[in-house]
């Protein structure tokens, strides 16, 4: 009885160790801040410029994707002069701000496996689904291709206004939002 108690405390050890193993993501690198350029950073939604020689940490994965994921609700400008910087990843297109579409973190963006997939977003007591267009990504930063912002942390879903309108969030508090989604 012994042994099988000790095959059973075994079995559950390494089931255990392997789903907690599954849902470490630890970081890749980082990268120094370079001061933007005069007039380089869009500061529109209170986007935040890099800092000369500042870490920013980078990330090549993200959290495990689950039936209820949780992440960091941003939000960002897909037009054309917006916060965003260049067109979205997916498409090289430009996306209105009245449109429900998103960037994930390069983790979850998977190299645009899940471009112009619709994930459902739930947070603030509501649901959304909106279209996955671009990568927030947590491997770069602090140049001109990212509008001189720092790499996103590993857990963002970066969203259009369309979303946080749907989602029922006042204007003021626009910005951070806890959340899951799922695909």
């Amino acid at each position: 009885m012994k042994r099988f108690h000790f095959i059973l405390f075994f079995i559950l050890l390494a089931t255990t160790s392997i789903q907690i193993n599954a849902q470490t993501c630890k970081p890749s690198g980082g990268i120094r801040g370079r001061k933007p350029p005069p007039g380089q950073c869009n500061k529109q939604n209170d986007s935040e410029c890099c800092v000369q020689g500042k870490f920013y940490t980078t990330y090549t994965c993200s959290p495990a994707v689950t039936s209820a994921t949780k992440a960091k609700l941003t939000i960002n400008s897909f037009q054309k002069g917006g916060d965003g910087g260049g067109p979205s990843e997916c498409d090289n297109q430009y996306h209105s701000d009245d449109t429900p579409v998103v960037a994930l973190s390069t983790g979850w963006y998977k190299g645009g496996d899940r471009c112009h997939k619709f994930i459902t977003i739930n947070g603030n007591g509501r649901s959304v689904k909106a279209k996955v267009v671009d990568e927030c990504d947590s491997t770069m930063g602090c140049d001109a291709d990212h509008d001189y912002q720092p790499p996103c942390p590993n857990n963002i879903v970066d969203a259009s206004k369309a979303v946080w309108k749907a989602l029922g969030v006042s204007q003021d508090n626009w910005g951070d939002l806890d959340i899951t989604w799922s695909e």
